[in-house]
């Protein structure tokens, strides 16, 4: 079978290797001390950006709910005292609908919080497992 010239060019096949399709990674090394992507050659992550994210996701939740609860003091009052009027009845909709939109933000917030931790703990628990499976395997060149 044989590829089009824009095959070979997205798989990178020299012509003759049309029977040989391969990958090549953008950090693959080129002949240079960096590879053609400009990576250096490991992929470095770590739960920082994660764990960060959770705790803003935390505090958020606990001020959304902060928020939620003081708004319904302020509206005391309101349904007796305006009896009869339409702005009354308004403002006990409005009353409900940001309760109902705060709640739903605190939800989302408490889900992501625990979501994000989790990422961050995986992330961390595969980066050991990785690690300890390349332990065995010595650089080249690297003695024993």
């Amino acid at each position: 079978m044989e590829y089009s010239q824009r095959w070979q060019e997205l798989f990178d096949l020299p012509p003759g290797q049309q029977g040989q399709a391969r990958t090549v990674l953008a950090s693959a090394d080129s002949g240079g001390p960096v590879g053609a992507g400009g990576g250096q050659g490991t992929l470095q992550h770590t739960k920082g950006p994660w764990s960060s994210a959770s705790a803003t996701a935390s505090e958020l939740r606990t001020n959304t709910e902060k928020s939620r609860t003081r708004l319904a003091p302020g509206h005391t009052g309101v349904t007796s005292g305006g009896a009869g009027l339409a702005s009354a009845a308004a403002l006990t909709a409005v009353l409900t609908s940001w309760e109902d939109r705060l709640t739903s933000v605190r939800d989302e917030c408490d889900h992501l919080d625990g979501a994000l931790l989790k990422v961050a703990k995986d992330m961390g628990e595969t980066d050991l497992a990785v690690k300890d499976s390349l332990t065995p395997v010595r650089k080249s060149g690297e003695t024993p």
